[in-house]
């Protein structure tokens, strides 16, 4: 409620309170899988700054794989910022759906005629350099590359160029960086059960290529290409994983804090627990403005 009514003074403060809210439960989890469960959580690649605005994909091998950017964007002080592309579908789930729509997640049916108008409306909202964005676009097709002769990789789906090419457009200039991320776990992937109880994986490596903007090329063609080795680079990352057990150039990101950890989780426990426990209800601002001003008109 509190980010409802700020929206109607300003977006980007709106923004910052649901970014708060949202990355104060969000920050839990890292605890869970790092601290509690014992998960290594290796990063290689490129080391990244804090709080850019940035375009995100990745490959997305099980259903958790988005479960782990969080330990990334907690280390980078944005963890509350992701905003994800999902199916329509989930919008509708009670509940979540209106967390999904509060957060302003990205709704897409997978059919480029309804989504492109979507994508493009809601990205033309995230222009503004002041609000950080992390922006996830997760990638899948079926049977896409056999029907129509394009590389079969082993180890990733093809990318949605379009799609890509569509948030890419939306935001470029208020970007600072693309992310390409590369997700693998040792010894097999985990399910969303196995990440609660700790069960699996022993360890996550997450390896980070950061790209700036003015590299991807301009038309829509050429990103297509592009995006399409990229995602060949990282089929041979993972195929080379398997092999090895490791990605080049690791130790880019150091271990979390366990005290920053538990005084994060604490401070954050702590807070949903009094709002929630002694129902915590935002002050009426427009109602207060309202009496305010009939109050005078009254004088």
């Amino acid at each position: 409620m509190v980010a409802l009514l700020l929206r109607f003074f300003s977006v980007h403060y709106s923004r910052q309170t649901v970014a708060l809210l949202f990355g104060s439960w969000l920050s839990l989890w890292p605890f869970l899988f790092e601290k509690l469960n014992k998960t290594k959580v290796i990063f290689s690649g490129d080391r990244v700054p804090s709080m850019e605005r940035v375009l995100l994909f990745a490959n997305h091998r099980t259903e958790v794989d988005w479960m782990y950017l969080w330990n990334l964007a907690l280390r980078k002080g944005c963890l509350g910022y992701i905003k994800y592309v999902l199916k329509s579908s989930l919008m509708k789930l009670p509940v979540f759906g209106w967390g999904f729509q509060i957060l302003e997640f990205v709704p897409v049916e997978r059919n480029w005629t309804i989504d492109e108008p979507i994508i493009r409306r809601k990205l033309s909202t995230f222009k503004d350099p002041r609000d950080p964005l992390c922006e996830q676009k997760c990638m899948r097709s079926q049977h896409y590359a056999a029907e129509r002769s394009l590389p079969v990789l082993k180890n990733v789906l093809l990318p949605k160029t379009k799609g890509f090419y569509a948030c890419l457009e939306a935001l470029r200039e208020s970007l600072d960086a693309v992310y390409d991320i590369t997700i693998a776990y040792k010894h097999s992937c985990p399910t969303f059960l196995d990440n609660a109880f700790g069960v699996d994986p022993a360890e996550v490596h997450i390896h980070v290529r950061r790209i700036l903007p003015h590299e991807i090329p301009d038309s829509e063609e050429d990103v297509a290409a592009w995006l399409m080795d990229r995602f060949k680079t990282k089929d041979r990352l993972l195929s080379d994983f398997t092999e090895q057990g490791f990605f080049p150039c690791e130790g880019t990101e150091e271990e979390l804090s366990t005290f920053s950890c538990v005084a994060y989780v604490l401070v954050s426990g702590v807070y949903l627990s009094y709002v929630t426990y002694f129902d915590v209800q935002p002050t009426a601002t427009l109602g207060c403005l309202k009496a305010l001003f009939c109050s005078k008109k009254n004088l």
